[in-house]
């Protein structure tokens, strides 16, 4: 059985997202599409793009992607820090101290991020302390298909038209050129993940994003 749920409670002005992901493309793999549709379907307030760790061809590579999905949405804002890639555990304090800095920023409505259980560890970190500090949030986990054979099994489904899934694998491989040599980089698997989730969540299109909602309050 699946019950269909619509944010509610949110101010005049819309919802306020937060997206956080540790690396340049985490944030259009995981959850490109459904910010996509809630551009297209909800009033969004405010929504802040946070890209973590950097370099000169990644973080270029963050905006391209960032200008693609956030578009000419008001109030619409990228953060890009510059903390090494794959060292996240071994510098966690001073991540953890952008955290707290990002915590009197921002009051979002909903909190996109890493899955917990994700085997990288920079993703790792980057959902516990999403957790440590939006203590009182929606948080919803996105995953990210890769090579480690991760992939859980999610509770929460956003279904998405054929044009936004087609879209978006087109953005990731026309985007992110750093990347493509990776073996799980492709464009037939980012559809492949796309179609299993369609399937397990009865989209109509076929297609869907999937996530990790571990404590909803209705």
């Amino acid at each position: 059985m699946m019950l269909p749920l619509m944010p509610a409670g949110v101010g005049r002005d819309g919802l306020d997202l937060l997206c956080v992901g540790a690396h340049s493309d985490d944030l259009e793999i995981g959850c490109a599409g459904t910010i996509l549709r809630l551009r297209r379907e909800l009033p969004l307030a405010r929504v802040t793009w946070v890209v973590l760790s950097g370099g000169a061809e990644r973080a270029q590579e963050a905006r391209a992607g960032a200008r693609q999905v956030l578009g000419r949405q008001k109030d619409a804002r990228l953060i890009q820090a510059n903390f090494r890639d794959g060292f996240f555990p071994y510098t966690a304090v001073e991540i953890k101290e952008f955290f707290e800095g990002l915590k009197r920023e921002v009051t979002p409505d909903i909190v996109f991020t890493h899955f917990r259980e994700d085997r990288h560890q920079d993703h790792r970190l980057v959902s516990d302390l999403t957790y440590n500090t939006f203590r009182d949030h929606l948080i919803l986990e996105y995953e990210i298909f890769k090579i480690d054979g991760d992939i859980g099994q999610p509770n929460l489904y956003v279904p998405l038209d054929a044009v936004t899934a087609t879209r978006k694998v087109k953005m990731l491989m026309r985007t992110f050129g750093s990347q493509r040599d990776k073996r799980w980089f492709s464009e037939d698997a980012f559809l492949a993940l796309l179609r299993l989730r369609g399937a397990e969540a009865g989209s109509p299109s076929g297609f869907a994003e999937a996530f990790f909602a571990r404590k909803i309050v209705v």
